[in-house]
């Protein structure tokens, strides 16, 4: 159990350059990873049923007790990352497929990494864990209807097919997460240290699966892609600390908010473009997988050696 907690740590650590290796080696040899396609939704429901695992009523203290930064970044969350989605793809005349794909990146709610990466940057991690924790509740809801109004002129959008799968690969096994936790918090304790493991390994699967049904279109689109993503991830976290600023929250909020608003789950948005959409779809939220688990920890870097004054920190 030691030898398979530090490889967890070490997994997570350099999560993004595993992602990288692996989408290099799925694009070199797409034939060994394509079968993997037909497993996203189930390997995704994997990676939720983590979180669920260490999900704690306290977690959603916050919602109630300072319901303003959380009610803030959810608004972000909401608006600025799908309306950004929506405009760089106008701009940039992003092919039917690649627009919804990007639409859908901005529409899907954060992903559980934002919340190490609030941690590393000394924010408020209580506040990311919040959003991202409500976010996600909200997400079959919010992503089905936001992609319905916004990326409907590119692709055909099923709102209730999309709120089916949100519910059955992310509140199901989210609900059963936390279930099992409440029951059984000895056999929980013992092994969640390799929670994040397991998650790396189906995300990693994921990301190969995606890049191997992608291969010929990562040679003609990969560059647009990754420029899109890169405008989108940085015009979230920009905006998202900008925002929090304007509202006169304290640094710890803002760094929160940045970060929860500008990383997205990118894994539920390979399986929504899979399953709803095509491969090619998929391709934004692959390159998301990527760059937003470099992004986060530069940024979190950054802002690791600056100290937050005293007259910011409640």
């Amino acid at each position: 159990m030691k030898i398979l907690e530090k490889i967890s740590v070490f997994s997570g650590k350099y999560f993004a350059v595993l992602v990288i290796i692996a989408a290099v080696i799925a694009f070199i040899f797409p034939s060994a990873f394509v079968g993997f396609g037909g497993y996203i939704p189930i390997l995704l429901g994997v990676v939720t049923f983590g979180m669920g695992l260490t999900l704690k009523p306290v977690d959603f203290k916050l919602v109630f007790s300072r319901p303003l930064p959380v009610i803030l970044g959810i608004l972000g969350q909401y608006t600025i990352m799908p309306l950004g989605a929506f405009g760089l793809a106008y701009v940039m005349k992003l092919p039917p497929e690649l627009a919804a794909g990007l639409v859908l990146l901005g529409s899907v709610p954060g992903g559980t990494a934002s919340n190490v990466m609030v941690y590393l940057a000394k924010g408020n991690v209580a506040l990311s864990v919040a959003m991202t924790s409500l976010s996600t509740m909200l997400a079959p809801l919010m992503t089905p209807l936001l992609l319905y109004l916004l990326a409907g002129q590119w692709l055909p959008v099923d709102p209730m097919a999309m709120f089916m799968s949100i519910i059955q690969v992310i509140i199901l096994p989210i609900l059963l997460g936390f279930l099992v936790q409440r029951f059984f918090p000895t056999a929980v304790a013992k092994s969640v240290m390799v929670v994040p493991l397991i998650s790396v390994v189906a995300i990693l699967i994921i990301v190969t699966a995606v890049t191997a049904a992608n291969a010929a279109n990562v040679v003609t689109s990969g560059v647009l892609v990754f420029v899109a993503v890169f405008l989108h991830n940085s015009l979230g976290l920009l905006l998202g600390y900008a925002v929090a600023l304007i509202m006169k929250l304290d640094e710890n909020d803002r760094r929160a908010i940045s970060l929860e608003v500008g990383m997205q789950n990118s894994g539920l948005g390979v399986a929504l473009a899979t399953a709803h959409f095509s491969p090619l779809a998929a391709l934004p939220s692959v390159w998301g997988a990527i760059w937003h688990n470099i992004s986060g920890p530069i940024l979190a870097t950054i802002w690791a050696n600056k100290p937050v004054a005293k007259k910011d920190v409640k």
